[in-house]
C-alpha cells in the first residue's frame, strides 16, 4: 500500500512551521510527525502539500493509496485500522477524517460516499502551535517506547548522577560526564553522537536528537526537545527546537517552538508568563488578529532562519516569522513579520539577496546546500507575508 501523508485543515493554525514545511515534518517528541507514520507503517511516505513546497515535498501516487491527516500522530490501534482500509473506506474521529483509501483513478473525492468506521480511541493530534510544547511530553513518552522497545541502553558513565536510571536512554556515540539527570518525571532519551557537557542538570522528559549539545551547567526541565545538531545553553522549560538551531549561552527559554536554522543571542530571555496571570493571545495568521489560546504559560514561536542579538527580550506570546533579524533593547512586538530586520524601535523588509546570503553560511557549516528549491521556497513565503509587513 502507498501511503500519503496531507496537511489538512491545521496546516494555517501552524504558521509559521508550516510555511517551510508540511505538517508531516513538525518534530514533537523524539521524531517528527512522518517519522512516526514511518516507523509504524514500515515503509516510506509522500506528502500532499502547498504547491510552492511540492517540489521539495513530493506526491508519489500509485494505482492504491491510503491518504492521511498528518496533524494526527500514529498509536499502533489506529495503524492496524489503517493498514486494513479497503477501497471506499475512510476513518473518522467526530468530523474529521483521519484516513481514507483511494485510487489513482479518482479524480473528486467525496467522503460522504465513503464507509465511515469511527476511531474512538484517545490520539495525539497537533491542530496549533502552542500544541507542540504542550503535547510534546506525551509525544516524548510515546517515541521513547516506541525507538526503545527491545533495545539496550548504552551504559550511562560513572561519573553521571542519575534518578530512575531505567527512563533513560542513550544511543551510540552519545558523551555525558559530571551531569545530573533525573528521569523520574519522564523520560531522557539522548540520541546517537549528542552531548551533555558537564555540570548540566536535566529533569525529563528530555529528547536530546542526534548530535545536538547541552552546553556546560544547562539546566532543563518540563518536557523540551533538542532537535539535531542543535546547541542549547542556559535554563529552558517545556520548549521544542525543531532542529539545526542554537541557543547557545545563558537566558531563559519557556513554552516555546523554535523552528530550524534559529540563533538566538547570548542572554535572550522570553516571558511565558502575563504579569496578571491572564490568558496568553497568539497572532493568528488565518484571521488575522490575536486569538485565544486558553494557555496561562505560552513563550515564543519563531519560525526557520530567525535571529535575534543579544539580550533579546520577547515578551509573553510572541510570534516570529521566517527569516526575520531582531536586535536592540526593549520588546518587539507580539507579532514580527516574515523578512523583518529591526526591534521595538520599528522594523523594515530584510532584503531577500542578504536574507539568503546569511542563510548559505550558515547551512553550509552543517555541510548542508541552501539548494534551488530552499530558495524558491524563501521567496514565495516573502511575498505570500508582503500583506504583514509594513513597507
Amino acid at each position: 500500500m502507498n501511503y500519503i501523508l496531507f496537511d489538512g485543515p491545521s496546516r494555517n493554525q501552524l504558521l509559521p512551521f508550516t510555511y517551510t514545511r508540511p505538517v508531516a515534518d513538525i518534530r514533537v517528541g523524539i521524531l517528527t510527525i512522518r517519522e512516526k507514520w514511518e516507523h509504524y507503517l514500515e515503509t516510506t511516505t509522500t506528502t500532499v502539500t502547498e504547491e510552492y513546497l511540492s517540489d521539495k515535498y513530493p506526491m508519489v501516487e500509485l494505482e492504491t493509496n491510503v491518504m492521511i491527516n498528518a496533524s494526527y500522530c500514529p498509536s499502533a490501534e489506529l495503524v492496524a485500522l489503517i493498514m486494513g482500509l479497503k477501497e471506499n473506506q475512510a476513518i473518522f474521529k467526530g468530523e474529521d477524517v483521519i484516513a481514507f483509501f483511494t485510487l489513482e483513478s479518482q479524480e473528486d473525492i467525496d467522503l460522504n460516499s465513503f464507509e465511515a468506521i469511527e476511531f474512538n480511541e484517545a490520539i495525539l493530534q497537533i491542530e496549533h502551535t502552542w500544541d507542540i510544547f504542550s503535547k510534546n511530553a506525551e509525544a516524548i513518552a510515546q517515541d521513547f517506547a516506541l525507538l526503545t522497545k527491545g533495545r539496550q541502553s548504552q551504559p550511562i558513565p560513572s561519573s553521571n548522577n542519575c534518578i530512575a536510571p531505567e527512563n533513560i536512554f542513550i544511543e551510540e556515540g552519545a558523551k555525558l560526564e559530571f551531569t545530573t539527570l533525573n528521569a523520574s518525571s519522564g523520560p531522557i532519551y539522548i540520541g546517537e553522537n549528542a552531548e551533555i557537557m558537564e555540570g548540566s542538570v536535566v529533569r525529563g522528559p528530555l529528547a536530546l536528537c542526534e548530535n545536538a549539545t547541552l552546553k556546560l551547567a544547562t539546566k532543563i526541565y518540563g518536557a523540551t526537545t533538542v532537535g539535531p545538531h542543535s546547541k542549547v545553553g542556559g535554563e529552558v522549560n517545556n520548549s521544542v527546537l525543531f532542529g539545526y538551531s542554537n541557543k547557545g549561552h545563558d537566558g531563559f527559554l519557556g513554552n516555546s517552538v523554535i523552528g530550524e536554522w534559529c540563533n538566538l543571542g547570548a542572554d535572550t530571555n522570553n516571558s511565558n508568563l502575563k504579569n496578571n496571570y491572564a490568558e496568553v493571545r497568539l497572532w493568528d495568521y488565518e484571521t488575522e488578529r490575536f486569538a485565544k489560546t486558553g494557555l496561562q504559560f505560552c513563550g515564543l514561536m519563531m519560525g526557520d532562519h530567525s535571529k535575534c542579538g543579544i539580550n533579546t527580550m520577547f515578551n509573553t506570546g510572541t510570534v516570529i516569522g521566517v527569516n526575520a533579524n531582531i536586535f536592540g533593547s526593549g520588546f518587539p512586538r507580539n507579532f514580527v513579520p516574515s523578512y523583518s530586520w529591526g526591534g521595538s524601535s520599528g522594523f523594515t523588509t530584510y532584503n531577500t539577496t542578504k536574507a539568503f546570503e546569511v542563510a548559505k553560511v550558515v547551512m553550509s557549516r552543517r555541510n548542508i546546500e541552501f539548494s534551488e528549491q530552499d530558495e524558491k521556497i524563501l521567496l514565495a513565503i516573502f511575498e505570500d507575508s508582503k500583506k504583514f509587513r509594513r513597507e
